[in-house]
């Protein structure tokens, strides 16, 4: 009686769980289905039911598999490939449904996870996976919104974000108007960032403005502890808000600084910025100092375009670089038509090149022998002129620097180099002996800064026939002294048996006491000591001293600008083996200067 008993109340627990299991898979949250292993079902719950319905083409639920026939196919793929007795099959497959089955409120999304109960039973959970799915694309989309206004290299806004915000302080004007605040944006350039790069290679040239970057944003966070947030500031300048320092491009940063009220404000923090730069950064052991060039943009409270005003800030950058480097310009309207008129020229230089507008003059550079006659077969001066159609003769003043910071003073060198080899070798067949002895062509730092510099001018010596030895290449004194990376240069032209001059002595960062450092054959006194040599005993001695030491070290010397009869005997006074000068002659065509040594007799 005990026995049946106890085995009456085992078998009402028994029924009570299976009820309760039943109920569970009634309401639970998820869909679930039990099949055999051929995909006929054997149960399935509400929720399972809600699910599949919109799938089932004859709103028939009797075979899972042709269920999931038209949109999951794969389900029934993986459950016969798998051979383990019992396990997963597949977890959290997604499958969006096909169009036309998605409509609003419905699953657009569906989730199925397959384990295999035994070698008879399926259990296939179904969930609605559509919101998961837009969370995870919006997500998506913010990480690409975020990666697409982030610069890759130092992890700052990049250009995008700091237009965007500097829009927004635009758009704001009126508001900033009514509480007298303003806001600033420097756009910052490396000086000589190429040259670093070039140097040290440019891995360490990324580290360098990653390094600039995280500089920047230091100073900045530190003025604004300083002096004070903003009542909306936030002392994470890379975060926006009160300041932004963001990367514009290759070696251009902005500062973007809200919440001031006096212009002076933002050329003190261009101050603090450039005194910042001004300290050397170590990398690869190396201490690097990367100096800069800071254009400001003033908020005049009028609001505007951010990329307008992106624009005149890069334009008082310029006229930074300009003036030197290594200092801040303020922004003034009339810069625009400056850069406008900058930028027209450089347009129309490239149209010269390409259509053959420049030309090559020669001015003729004269020995001043010892018995007091003048060789007017010493040499030459080659000097690039422009023949504009329609502004007629271009001075090189108009032209040369905006040719250098454009980049195509190179190329202008290249030809000037190229066609003054050819014309001499022309001479030398039509004049002999009277021909010029000497070929001098001045240089540029961007020439000097090509890697395969050297081998270019051998190449153009081969190909116009041109003896090394009869040419002279002329740099500079502030470049040649200045760079350790043009002396290198120097020496590989050395090398090739060419001559090298240092041109404008006097007005650069050498001094006699170094000039037996720098590779060069002949010194070129410069025309603002020249031009006073018959008037001040002070030029006199100078021009004296630079001869002397130069002839102690087996060096030439020319006296450029030679205007009058009285600076000629005072320069040949003081033994000037050369001389140069309006006095002898102006620069000539080719043809006017085969005339010019005929005439000489």
């Amino acid at each position: 009686m005990k026995n049946f008993h106890s085995e009456a109340a085992m078998q009402v627990e028994q029924v009570d769980a299976y009820e309760a299991l039943v109920q569970f898979l009634y309401r639970a949250p998820i869909g679930l289905v039990q099949t055999d292993a051929s995909g006929a079902v054997d149960m399935l719950n509400p929720m399972a039911s809600n699910l599949l319905m919109p799938l089932a083409r004859d709103g028939g639920l009797d075979n899972l598999f042709a269920v999931l026939d038209g949109v999951a196919p794969q389900v029934k793929a993986m459950a016969d490939a798998f051979e383990q007795p019992s396990g997963v099959v597949c977890d959290a497959l997604r499958v969006p449904l096909g169009e036309g089955l998605g409509a609003p409120g419905v699953p657009q999304v569906l989730s199925f996870s397959l384990m295999k109960l035994d070698p008879e039973r399926l259990m296939l959970a179904i969930t609605d996976a559509t919101q998961d799915m837009q969370r995870e694309q919006e997500n998506l989309r913010r990480r690409l919104r975020s990666a697409a206004r982030t610069d890759a290299l130092t992890r700052l806004p990049n250009r995008a974000a700091a237009v965007e915000q500097l829009q927004g302080l635009l758009d704001r004007g009126a508001a900033r108007r009514a509480t007298d605040e303003r806001f600033a944006l420097l756009f910052l350039n490396c000086d000589r960032f190429r040259r670093i790069n070039d140097t040290l290679g440019q891995s360490a040239g990324d580290r360098l403005l990653v390094a600039v970057g995280d500089s920047l944003l230091a100073t900045l966070a530190d003025r604004m502890r300083a002096g004070g947030l903003p009542a909306n500031g936030r002392i994470d300048p890379a975060a926006g808000g009160a300041g932004l320092v963001a990367r514009v491009g290759g070696d251009e940063f902005v500062v973007l600084l809200e919440g001031l009220r006096h212009r002076d404000e933002a050329e003190r923090l261009a101050l603090r910025l450039l005194d910042t730069l001004a300290r050397p950064h170590t990398i690869d052991g190396i201490d690097v100092a990367c100096r800069a060039s800071i254009g400001v943009f003033w908020d005049t409270g009028m609001g505007g375009d951010a990329d307008e005003a992106m624009r005149d800030a890069s334009i008082a950058m310029i006229e930074a670089k300009r003036a030197g480097g290594a200092r801040h310009v303020l922004f003034e309207a009339e810069m625009r038509e400056r850069a406008a008129r900058r930028a027209d020229i450089e347009a129309q230089l490239r149209t010269a090149l390409a259509e053959e507008q420049l030309f090559v003059v020669y001015q003729p550079v004269v020995g001043l022998n010892a018995d007091g006659s003048i060789d007017h077969s010493a040499g030459v001066e080659a000097l690039v002129r422009w023949q504009h159609p329609t502004r007629g003769l271009v001075p090189p003043f108009d032209f040369i620097g905006i040719a250098e910071e454009c980049g195509l003073i190179d190329q202008i060198g290249d030809f000037v180099l190229e066609r003054a080899c050819v014309d001499f070798m022309r001479w030398r067949e039509q004049l002999g002996e009277s021909a010029p002895r000497l070929m001098a062509v001045n240089l540029s730092r961007a020439q000097l800064a090509q890697p395969d510099w050297a081998p270019k001018v051998a190449g153009i010596l081969a190909a116009t026939g041109m003896p090394a030895a009869s040419l002279q290449l002329e740099v500079t004194e502030s470049l040649a002294a200045q760079d350790e990376q043009i002396q290198v240069r120097l020496h590989e032209l050395k090398a090739l048996g060419i001559k090298l001059a240092l041109d404008d002595f006097g007005t650069g960062y050498s001094s006699l006491s170094s000039l037996h450092l720098l590779p060069v054959d002949t010194v070129k006194i410069d025309r603002s000591f020249v031009c006073k040599a018959d008037t001040s005993h002070h030029h006199r001695v100078l021009i004296e001293a630079t001869v002397k030491v130069a002839q102690s070290l087996g060096m030439n010397t020319v006296a450029e600008g030679i205007e009058t009869a009285a600076q000629l005997d005072a320069v040949r006074a003081q033994a000037c083996a050369k001389g140069q000068g309006y006095l002898f002659s102006r620069p000539l065509v080719s043809s006017a200067l085969v005339e010019w040594i005929g005439a000489q007799g």
